[in-house]
């Protein structure tokens, strides 16, 4: 968003000197120079693989509760245990064997919660728990896990936190799954359950958009809603002339992100702002930063803001965007509850920029940080480079969005996106992961705003969203073809596939997809019905497939084999 979000120019004005990274005294994004006349330099801020410990395997210990929040009407809790084996981060782990099991307490303020075992070098097990055990607070309760071998001392302690929630009397609340990283959402339109939530809609303008909304005029918002849109995040705020439109949001139950991205260095603000907004019913997030890693922001500033979001509001979780594909992640990313990354990769020149210079490692700004210029699958990239490092940082996975480019211009883009790019786009971001979709910038074409509408429709609806927030992790699978990219989700005995050609030659000869378990049939075909996709022998097969083909199909299974 560097050209598009110029009013961010004035968050930056001020604190020159605060910015990270080398040579802080020119103009750089993401860390690098980008104009002519400047040499290039190492920018720092890559996050590198681990170096391995010697001697033998740690055992790596993590925890986590099952959800980012509970309600104190809520009896039963879990907690996700992890115990992998590694070389790489943990703790001296002295018994050996790939069936010893490892034995712990979890206790809060010295309160014991639960004993339990899991087994040595195993993941994602749930262990259940009594929250009656527990006060509700505002303010996150700290846990401490301590554990051993059998029969052994414990050796072995980790800590994570847990909010215990008093119920809301008013408004909505949002709880993110730690499983598997989808956002549930409870308000009165839902008669105060938690249901799983895919946001799916767009950054919208305030100029010729939401300025046109009064308490008598609210076409313009019903009409984006009529598209199929189910989530907004407005460019405008209670305070600054967006009461009207984001009134009409909680009226109509339009899920909406509220915008504190112009002044979230500055926590009074902050505290402000999110007391205006904290009370709406359809409010399923704030959004703090806008690209700090591009604009080079001091790294305190998003945890300090989502430390203060937190205490005024503890019921919705803080986005951050990130626009590096890696100028110090671990450092942007720790303000962030989710992450939503934008790669602008259409109509784009990938080597050499408006501003003179060539784009690479070092040098230069071609709208689209270090990608590799393949269209749509740059999305996918990212989102794994993402996850990489998380990994590499033995960091607990943060939940995903995709902001897909719907715009052109600013010297970057010489083009909008197709509609066949955008729905590649998106799906190729859910096949890795993503958990929601909030495009830049409404308006769009007419073009546009349908196709993003008609799929829309299809992600944040049953079955589809059943399977992408209400199930389990996206698996993918190689089908060996350049540029098809295939991932699947299972519900008990069905099971959701996602096909994407993500690249821009047909695919001219037959493609087959083996999936695991024994697939009984096609259920339904929620998308792409036209690619002609058929199950034969157990494996979904078609004849041939166009550039930028995308299918979601719903699978009878028999059963599944594990991971």
């Amino acid at each position: 968003m560097l050209g598009l979000m110029g009013l961010c120019l004035l968050a930056v004005t001020g604190i020159h000197g605060q910015q990270t990274g080398n040579h802080p005294e020119w103009d750089r994004w993401c860390g690098k120079v980008y104009k002519a006349g400047f040499p290039s330099f190492d920018p720092g801020g890559q996050t590198l693989p681990p170096a391995p410990v010697p001697g033998p395997p740690l055992l790596n210990v993590q925890f986590k509760p099952r959800y980012s929040l509970y309600i104190d009407n809520e009896q039963r809790g879990e907690f996700i245990v992890n115990a992998p084996l590694s070389q790489y981060f943990g703790q001296t782990w002295n018994s050996t064997g790939a069936s010893d099991h490892f034995v712990f307490t979890i206790t809060a303020n010295d309160i014991p919660l639960v004993t339990s075992r899991v087994r040595v070098n195993s993941t994602n097990t749930l262990i259940p728990f009594s929250l009656t055990l527990l006060a509700p607070s505002t303010t996150a309760i700290p846990l401490t896990l301590t554990g051993g071998p059998p029969s052994s001392p414990a050796t072995i302690t980790t800590n994570t936190t847990l909010l215990y929630l008093p119920k809301k009397p008013d408004g909505s609340t949002t709880r993110i799954d730690n499983l598997h990283g989808g956002l549930f959402h409870s308000s009165p339109s839902t008669s105060r359950t938690f249901v799983p939530l895919f946001p799916y809609g767009f950054y919208a303008s305030y100029d010729g958009f939401l300025a046109n909304v009064t308490a008598t005029n609210t076409t313009p918002i019903d009409a984006y809603a009529s598209l199929g849109l189910n989530a907004m995040t407005p460019l405008t705020t209670f305070s600054g002339g967006g009461a009207p439109a984001l009134d009409h949001l909680n009226k109509i139950d339009l899920k909406f992100m509220y915008d504190l991205r112009e002044g979230y260095k500055n926590l009074t603000y902050v505290r402000e702002q999110s007391l205006s907004a904290r009370s709406s019913p359809s409010l399923f997030a704030y959004w703090s930063a806008d690209e700090p890693d591009g604009w080079q922001d001091p790294f305190s500033a998003a945890p300090d803001a989502q430390q203060v979001l937190h205490e005024v509001d503890p019921y919705h979780p803080v986005a951050v965007v990130l626009n590096c594909q890696d100028y110090y992640f671990g450092l942007y990313s720790a303000g962030a509850d989710l992450i939503m990354e934008d790669v602008y990769p259409i109509g784009i020149n990938t080597t050499f920029s408006k501003w003179g210079t060539e784009c690479n490692s070092t040098l230069g700004d071609c709208g689209c940080d270090n990608c590799p210029g393949r269209g749509p699958r740059d999305v996918a990239d990212r989102l794994d480079d993402l996850a990489r490092y998380e990994k590499w940082l033995d960091l607990w996975p943060k939940t995903k969005f995709h902001n897909p480019q719907s715009f052109h211009g600013e010297g970057y883009w010489a083009r909008d996106p197709t509609p066949e790019e955008e729905w590649a786009m998106v799906l190729l971001a859910v096949n890795h992961g993503a958990k929601g979709i909030i495009s830049w910038v409404w308006p769009v074409s007419d073009v546009l705003g349908a196709a993003h509408g008609e799929l829309a429709r299809v992600l944040t609806a049953g079955p589809v969203v059943d399977f992408v927030v209400g199930g389990d992790s996206p698996r993918g699978i190689d089908v060996g073809v350049e540029g098809v990219d295939v991932a699947y989700w299972v519900v008990g005995g069905k099971m959701l596939v996602s096909v994407v050609n993500g690249g821009y030659d047909d695919v001219s000869r037959a493609v087959t997809v083996a999936l695991p378990g024994r697939v009984k049939g096609i259920a339904s075909v929620p998308w792409g019905a036209e690619n002609g996709w058929t199950v034969d022998g157990g494996k979904l097969t078609v004849p041939s497939l166009k550039a930028l083909s995308t299918t979601l199909l719903v699978l009878d299974v028999a059963s599944c084999r594990s991971r």
